[in-house]
């Protein structure tokens, strides 16, 4: 996918106030107007300059694409690097009323295509304040238990000299016990001020998950890569397994290959009915790091009739 330097599609900088981006648009936009315009790709420009503004006139997903930096450059091959946005704050503001079909897959892998186009209409002098979202991140064991924790979101908003700048603001999270990646925590009252005698919005946090160590997460279940002995696979054993819940024992059946699933009834994430923990195999080889480490596989390969690549026919 294509990198998308708004800031050079449009031709300012990337410190040029919010009043210069709308008056080089509206020029740009006049020029390219595919309905006056004599130049052979107007067409194409007034599409790209259009999604171009979509961004850079709105604080908030400008100050979300900035966080990708200005290392970038048009036409280099490109991914969202992971939670990218996350701890950011937006509102649930409009578009330009462009269709989100003629914007690009750079645009929709940041933004995404269901975004609101087009104003909201005549507002009430009462209206009840914008709700915002954010995404943001807890740890497995937060769920697991259920917390309380002061997490920080970043606020764009436009200073007095017309410049796009985060504002930092701490709030007391209260995270229930079994939440799921994916789901969101309501915060009343704490999105926009309301119009007149309007409620105040709502918050809304999108919970995903930190990288864990050992766990990741489906749903309600868990995953985890169990290293076992040669010996414990082929021979069967129990062993000490760590879940969130503290250490369990698993019996491992004779005969276990690499890649095997063993079911942790009930260890998943807390619900009703709880999620499971899976625990996957992995069988790990002694190092032959000394000579007797070496002469024993020496003496596995003279009296062990094993060839692991028999049903590839070699």
């Amino acid at each position: 996918m294509e990198f998308k330097d708004y800031y050079k599609i449009m031709g300012v900088a990337r410190d040029a106030t919010q009043d210069e981006i709308k008056r080089t648009y509206r020029k740009l936009a006049r020029k390219y107007h595919p309905d006056v315009s004599k130049e052979p790709n107007a067409e194409a420009r007034f599409k790209e300059l259009g999604e171009a503004y979509e961004v850079l006139k709105d604080a908030e997903k400008r100050a979300a694409y900035d966080q990708l930096g200005a290392n970038y450059e048009g036409g280099q091959e490109f991914r969202p690097p992971p939670d990218w946005n996350t701890g950011f704050e937006f509102g649930g503001g409009g578009s330009s009323g462009g269709d989100a079909a003629d914007y690009s897959d750079f645009f929709a892998s940041l933004f995404g295509r269901d975004f609101r186009a087009g104003g909201a209409g005549r507002a009430s002098p009462h209206a009840k304040g914008e709700d915002h979202h954010a995404r943001v991140l807890i740890d497995l064991e937060d769920t697991y238990r259920g917390a309380t924790r002061t997490i920080t979101l970043r606020v764009p908003a436009v200073d007095a000299q017309g410049h796009v700048i985060t504002r930092e603001r701490a709030l007391n999270v209260t995270i229930p016990r079994g939440i799921r990646e994916g789901q969101h925590i309501r915060l009343s009252g704490q999105g926009s001020a309301g119009m007149g005698k309007g409620q105040p919005g709502d918050l809304y946090l999108q919970i995903e998950f930190r990288a864990h160590p050992l766990y990741r997460a489906d749903g309600r279940d868990l995953y985890l890569d169990l290293p076992v002995a040669p010996w414990e696979a082929a021979l069967g054993a129990t062993v000490k397994v760590p879940t969130l819940g503290g250490i369990v024992e698993l019996k491992i059946p004779e005969g276990s290959a690499s890649g095997r699933k063993l079911r942790l009834k009930g260890r998943g994430i807390p619900g009703n009915p709880p999620g499971d923990c899976y625990v996957i195999l992995a069988i790990a080889l002694p190092p032959a790091d000394s000579e007797a480490a070496k002469a024993f596989y020496r003496k596995m390969a003279q009296e062990l009739n094993f060839n692991p690549r028999t049903k590839m026919g070699v």
